[in-house]
């Protein structure tokens, strides 16, 4: 079981090079915090959305958890909350809390910092190439809003690529990740058998007929598409900061042999 786990990056110790707390920019207490501001921001944006939808737009609030974006959306913000406060507990204390967890959990983080580097970028992608119209940023709350989920998300998505020594992503989360939007495909019919209403609306079989096939295939290798991307940044930024990777592992090295030697 220990070498199934090893081929999708769960190995011991896990995460050896510490890549999931450190920057080749930042110290790991600015990315912590940075990290921690960019779930704060989803944290409220979604308190707000709730609010103010549930005055406004009701029916909005009713379908919320139907759509891939806001899906999306929510896993973005649980991996900064989740990658920030291993980050912070890591800068402020030298402990990772991570390596010492189940090997599931830390398969299950590695899974959720996959989906955060590549769905984004299906959403804003599939948002503005196929669903977009003139009232995308109608009023200053729509504006905000498609902002916050079809813009920003992949800004702060391609933030973790370039500026964290988070991943390469092991090969083998390719097939979780078109799988996970197989669930999600599969929720969307659900949700019109038990709603009434397709999600989106390249969905719908009666108004698109066999174009729906084609969108779902067409979304399916844009994942891999950019999953492909991402890795290949990630190799090319870990390239670049080689020397920087050497020192900062060095460092760690240097302060955990003091620390033993103290105990």
């Amino acid at each position: 079981m220990g070498s199934a786990y090893s081929k999708f990056g769960v190995g011991v110790p896990f995460d050896p090079d510490y890549s999931l707390v450190t920057s080749p920019i930042y110290t790991p207490l600015v990315l912590a915090i940075i990290r921690l501001l960019y779930g704060f921001y989803y944290l409220v944006y979604f308190i707000f959305k709730f609010s103010w939808d549930s005055i406004h737009f009701p029916r909005d609030l009713k379908e919320f958890f139907s759509y891939f974006t806001h899906l999306s959306a929510i896993g973005l913000c649980a991996y900064f909350w989740a990658s920030g406060v291993q980050t912070l507990v890591y800068a402020l204390w030298k402990k990772y809390p991570l390596r010492h967890w189940p090997k599931s959990f830390q398969l299950l983080h590695l899974w959720l910092s996959a989906t955060a580097a590549t769905f984004p970028f299906v959403v804003t992608i599939a948002y503005w190439t196929l669903l977009a119209s003139s009232t995308s940023f109608e009023t200053p709350y729509r504006a905000w809003d498609n902002t916050s989920v079809h813009i920003l998300n992949s800004v702060l998505a391609l933030s973790e690529t370039l500026f964290t020594f988070v991943g390469p992503i092991p090969w083998l989360y390719l097939p979780i990740c078109i799988f996970t939007i197989g669930l999600y495909i599969a929720l969307a019919y659900v949700t019109h058998a038990s709603q009434n209403f397709y999600p989106y609306k390249f969905l719908d079989p009666n108004q698109y007929g066999g174009k729906v096939a084609a969108y779902v295939f067409g979304v399916l290798i844009g994942e891999c598409i950019i999953f492909a991307i991402v890795w290949g940044i990630a190799k090319l930024r870990n390239k670049i900061f080689a020397k920087r990777r050497t020192a900062i592992l060095g460092d760690i090295s240097f302060k955990e042999k003091g620390q033993i030697g103290q105990v």
